[in-house]
Protein backbone atom coordinates (compact mmCIF):
# COMPACT_ATOMS: atom_id res chain seq x y z
CA UNK A 1 0.00 0.00 0.00
CA UNK A 2 1.18 3.50 -0.98
CA UNK A 3 -0.06 6.92 -0.88
CA UNK A 4 0.06 9.70 -4.05
CA UNK A 5 -1.19 12.89 -3.81
CA UNK A 6 -1.53 16.28 -5.49
CA UNK A 7 -2.65 19.49 -7.75
CA UNK A 8 -2.55 21.37 -10.39
CA UNK A 9 -3.35 24.91 -10.16
CA UNK A 10 -2.20 28.33 -12.35
CA UNK A 11 1.18 28.50 -13.45
CA UNK A 12 3.58 31.45 -11.32
CA UNK A 13 3.65 30.50 -7.52
CA UNK A 14 7.16 30.06 -5.50
CA UNK A 15 8.35 26.44 -6.15
CA UNK A 16 9.19 25.62 -2.95
CA UNK A 17 5.67 26.75 -1.63
CA UNK A 18 4.49 23.97 -3.70
CA UNK A 19 6.82 21.98 -2.97
CA UNK A 20 6.35 22.18 1.04
CA UNK A 21 2.43 21.73 -0.17
CA UNK A 22 2.69 18.85 -1.90
CA UNK A 23 4.77 17.06 0.54
CA UNK A 24 2.31 18.43 3.71
CA UNK A 25 -0.48 16.67 1.68
CA UNK A 26 1.76 13.72 1.24
CA UNK A 27 2.67 13.63 4.84
CA UNK A 28 -1.03 12.42 6.10
CA UNK A 29 -0.56 9.58 4.36
CA UNK A 30 2.75 7.98 5.78
CA UNK A 31 0.77 5.02 7.66
CA UNK A 32 0.19 3.82 3.86
CA UNK A 33 4.03 4.30 2.90
CA UNK A 34 6.19 4.30 5.81
CA UNK A 35 9.59 3.38 3.55
CA UNK A 36 10.22 6.37 1.42
CA UNK A 37 8.55 10.21 0.14
CA UNK A 38 8.91 12.38 -2.93
CA UNK A 39 7.65 15.19 -4.57
CA UNK A 40 7.94 16.45 -8.39
CA UNK A 41 7.04 19.92 -9.28
CA UNK A 42 6.87 22.06 -12.54
CA UNK A 43 6.42 25.58 -11.51
CA UNK A 44 5.39 26.62 -15.21
CA UNK A 45 2.50 24.39 -15.35
CA UNK A 46 1.35 24.68 -11.66
CA UNK A 47 1.62 21.11 -10.81
CA UNK A 48 2.96 18.98 -8.24
CA UNK A 49 3.10 14.95 -7.50
CA UNK A 50 3.87 13.71 -3.99
CA UNK A 51 4.22 10.44 -2.99
CA UNK A 52 4.32 8.22 0.10
CA UNK A 53 6.38 4.55 -0.28
CA UNK A 54 5.79 0.89 0.55
CA UNK A 55 8.48 -0.81 -0.84
CA UNK A 56 6.97 -4.19 -2.36
CA UNK A 57 9.33 -4.84 -5.69
CA UNK A 58 12.55 -3.40 -6.69
CA UNK A 59 13.57 -2.16 -2.97
CA UNK A 60 16.38 0.09 -4.58
CA UNK A 61 16.36 3.80 -5.27
CA UNK A 62 15.07 3.00 -8.77
CA UNK A 63 11.77 2.62 -7.78
CA UNK A 64 12.04 6.24 -6.19
CA UNK A 65 8.48 7.92 -6.94
CA UNK A 66 7.27 10.17 -8.39
CA UNK A 67 8.86 8.78 -11.45
CA UNK A 68 10.01 9.98 -14.91
CA UNK A 69 9.49 8.20 -18.42
CA UNK A 70 13.06 7.37 -20.37
CA UNK A 71 11.82 10.34 -23.29
CA UNK A 72 10.80 12.64 -19.72
CA UNK A 73 7.48 13.18 -21.59
CA UNK A 74 5.40 10.99 -18.59
CA UNK A 75 5.61 11.83 -15.05
CA UNK A 76 3.87 8.97 -13.13
CA UNK A 77 2.93 8.33 -8.97
CA UNK A 78 1.14 4.97 -8.71
CA UNK A 79 -0.24 3.07 -5.84
CA UNK A 80 -0.46 -0.65 -6.18
CA UNK A 81 0.64 -3.93 -7.67
CA UNK A 82 0.75 -4.96 -11.25
CA UNK A 83 0.20 -8.91 -11.66
CA UNK A 84 1.44 -8.99 -15.02
CA UNK A 85 4.04 -6.52 -15.45
CA UNK A 86 7.02 -9.38 -16.29
CA UNK A 87 5.11 -9.78 -19.29
CA UNK A 88 4.72 -6.86 -20.02
CA UNK A 89 8.00 -5.93 -19.83
CA UNK A 90 9.07 -8.24 -21.41
CA UNK A 91 7.11 -7.21 -24.77
CA UNK A 92 8.40 -3.93 -24.03
CA UNK A 93 12.01 -4.25 -23.77
CA UNK A 94 11.15 -6.23 -27.61
CA UNK A 95 10.68 -2.48 -28.54
CA UNK A 96 13.88 -1.03 -27.37
CA UNK A 97 12.74 0.71 -23.82
CA UNK A 98 15.72 1.11 -21.69
CA UNK A 99 14.83 0.04 -18.37
CA UNK A 100 16.84 0.90 -15.66
CA UNK A 101 15.29 -0.96 -12.52
CA UNK A 102 12.84 -3.88 -11.66
CA UNK A 103 9.40 -2.08 -10.16
CA UNK A 104 6.06 -2.29 -11.90
CA UNK A 105 5.61 1.47 -11.98
CA UNK A 106 8.63 1.83 -14.93
CA UNK A 107 6.54 -0.54 -16.93
CA UNK A 108 3.59 1.59 -16.89
CA UNK A 109 5.72 4.45 -18.03
CA UNK A 110 7.71 2.25 -20.76
CA UNK A 111 4.23 1.59 -21.84
CA UNK A 112 2.64 5.62 -22.17
CA UNK A 113 5.74 5.89 -23.92
CA UNK A 114 5.72 2.87 -26.47
CA UNK A 115 1.90 2.29 -26.26
CA UNK A 116 0.04 5.47 -25.30
CA UNK A 117 -1.90 5.37 -22.66
CA UNK A 118 -5.75 4.00 -23.03
CA UNK A 119 -3.69 0.60 -24.48
CA UNK A 120 -1.30 0.35 -21.65
CA UNK A 121 -3.94 0.88 -18.98
CA UNK A 122 -6.33 -1.70 -20.61
CA UNK A 123 -3.61 -4.21 -20.46
CA UNK A 124 -2.86 -3.86 -16.87
CA UNK A 125 -3.95 -6.90 -14.72
CA UNK A 126 -3.39 -5.73 -10.74
CA UNK A 127 -4.85 -2.91 -8.55
CA UNK A 128 -3.94 0.49 -8.67
CA UNK A 129 -4.59 4.23 -8.34
CA UNK A 130 -2.32 6.30 -10.20
CA UNK A 131 -1.83 9.88 -11.70
CA UNK A 132 -0.13 11.02 -14.41
CA UNK A 133 1.14 14.32 -16.36
CA UNK A 134 2.04 14.45 -19.44
CA UNK A 135 3.96 17.08 -20.01
CA UNK A 136 3.28 17.15 -24.00
CA UNK A 137 -0.34 17.06 -24.06
CA UNK A 138 -0.03 19.38 -20.75
CA UNK A 139 -2.91 16.98 -19.22
CA UNK A 140 -3.19 15.13 -15.63
CA UNK A 141 -4.70 11.78 -15.73
CA UNK A 142 -6.34 9.98 -13.10
CA UNK A 143 -6.85 6.21 -13.12
CA UNK A 144 -8.45 3.46 -11.26
CA UNK A 145 -8.33 -0.40 -11.25
CA UNK A 146 -11.28 -2.44 -12.65
CA UNK A 147 -12.72 -3.45 -9.31
CA UNK A 148 -11.37 -0.26 -7.22
CA UNK A 149 -9.35 -1.79 -5.00
CA UNK A 150 -7.01 0.95 -4.47
CA UNK A 151 -8.94 4.14 -4.01
CA UNK A 152 -8.58 8.03 -6.13
CA UNK A 153 -10.12 10.86 -5.08
CA UNK A 154 -10.52 14.05 -6.79
CA UNK A 155 -12.39 17.71 -7.07
CA UNK A 156 -11.27 21.17 -7.06
CA UNK A 157 -11.12 24.44 -4.51
CA UNK A 158 -10.89 27.50 -6.15
CA UNK A 159 -9.11 27.27 -9.40
CA UNK A 160 -7.24 24.45 -8.33
CA UNK A 161 -7.65 20.61 -9.24
CA UNK A 162 -6.61 18.21 -5.67
CA UNK A 163 -6.38 14.63 -5.88
CA UNK A 164 -4.97 12.34 -3.30
CA UNK A 165 -5.59 8.31 -2.08
CA UNK A 166 -7.36 9.83 1.47
CA UNK A 167 -9.69 12.91 1.44
CA UNK A 168 -7.28 13.96 4.81
CA UNK A 169 -4.91 14.13 2.32
CA UNK A 170 -7.19 16.92 0.48
CA UNK A 171 -7.50 18.69 3.48
CA UNK A 172 -4.23 19.92 3.95
CA UNK A 173 -3.77 22.08 0.60
CA UNK A 174 -4.60 25.69 1.68
CA UNK A 175 -8.27 27.00 1.28
CA UNK A 176 -9.71 23.38 1.37
CA UNK A 177 -12.89 23.50 2.95
CA UNK A 178 -14.71 20.41 3.82
CA UNK A 179 -18.30 19.95 3.18
CA UNK A 180 -20.43 17.05 4.07
CA UNK A 181 -22.43 16.56 1.09
CA UNK A 182 -25.88 15.83 2.89
CA UNK A 183 -27.12 13.34 -0.54
CA UNK A 184 -23.78 11.18 0.30
CA UNK A 185 -24.63 11.49 4.16
CA UNK A 186 -28.25 9.71 2.63
CA UNK A 187 -26.58 7.39 0.96
CA UNK A 188 -24.24 6.05 3.53
CA UNK A 189 -26.73 5.68 6.41
CA UNK A 190 -28.77 3.82 3.53
CA UNK A 191 -25.76 1.48 3.06
CA UNK A 192 -23.19 1.76 5.25
CA UNK A 193 -21.03 3.26 2.62
CA UNK A 194 -20.67 6.07 0.24
CA UNK A 195 -20.91 4.51 -3.22
CA UNK A 196 -18.83 6.11 -6.26
CA UNK A 197 -18.95 9.05 -7.59
CA UNK A 198 -19.48 10.16 -4.27
CA UNK A 199 -17.66 11.26 -1.39
CA UNK A 200 -18.76 12.11 1.74
CA UNK A 201 -17.43 15.86 0.98
CA UNK A 202 -19.86 17.87 -1.15
CA UNK A 203 -17.68 18.70 -4.61
CA UNK A 204 -15.33 15.46 -3.68
CA UNK A 205 -15.61 12.74 -6.09
CA UNK A 206 -14.58 8.84 -5.79
CA UNK A 207 -12.89 7.63 -8.92
CA UNK A 208 -15.06 4.96 -10.23
CA UNK A 209 -13.89 1.28 -11.03
CA UNK A 210 -12.68 0.81 -14.34
CA UNK A 211 -12.50 4.42 -15.37
CA UNK A 212 -10.06 6.96 -16.19
CA UNK A 213 -10.20 10.85 -15.81
CA UNK A 214 -8.26 13.42 -17.82
CA UNK A 215 -8.55 16.83 -16.44
CA UNK A 216 -7.53 19.92 -18.00
CA UNK A 217 -6.36 23.81 -16.90
CA UNK A 218 -9.51 25.44 -17.86
CA UNK A 219 -11.59 23.03 -14.90
CA UNK A 220 -13.19 20.56 -17.60
CA UNK A 221 -12.98 16.78 -16.85
CA UNK A 222 -13.38 14.04 -18.94
CA UNK A 223 -14.35 10.75 -17.48
CA UNK A 224 -13.68 7.34 -19.63
CA UNK A 225 -14.50 3.90 -18.70
CA UNK A 226 -11.91 1.45 -19.68
CA UNK A 227 -13.27 -1.51 -18.50
CA UNK A 228 -17.44 -2.60 -17.38
CA UNK A 229 -17.94 -5.99 -16.01
CA UNK A 230 -21.26 -5.92 -17.43
CA UNK A 231 -20.00 -4.99 -20.92
CA UNK A 232 -17.49 -7.87 -20.63
CA UNK A 233 -20.21 -10.74 -19.77
CA UNK A 234 -22.93 -9.80 -22.47
CA UNK A 235 -20.40 -9.81 -25.29
CA UNK A 236 -18.65 -12.76 -24.16
CA UNK A 237 -15.35 -11.25 -23.52
CA UNK A 238 -12.38 -11.72 -21.56
CA UNK A 239 -9.50 -8.72 -20.60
Amino acid sequence: MCGIAGFWQPPGENADRMNERVKQMAATLRHRGPDDEGSWIDPDAGVALGFRRLAILDLSPSGHQPMKSADERYTLVFNGEIYNYKDLKAELATGGYPFRGTSDTEVILAGFCLWGFERTIARMSGMFGLAVWDADSRTLTLARDRVGKKPVYYGRTGNAWLFASELKALRAFPGFTPVVDRDALTQFLRFTYVPAPLSIYKGVFKLPPGYFLTLSRDGDSVATCYWDAATIARNGQRN
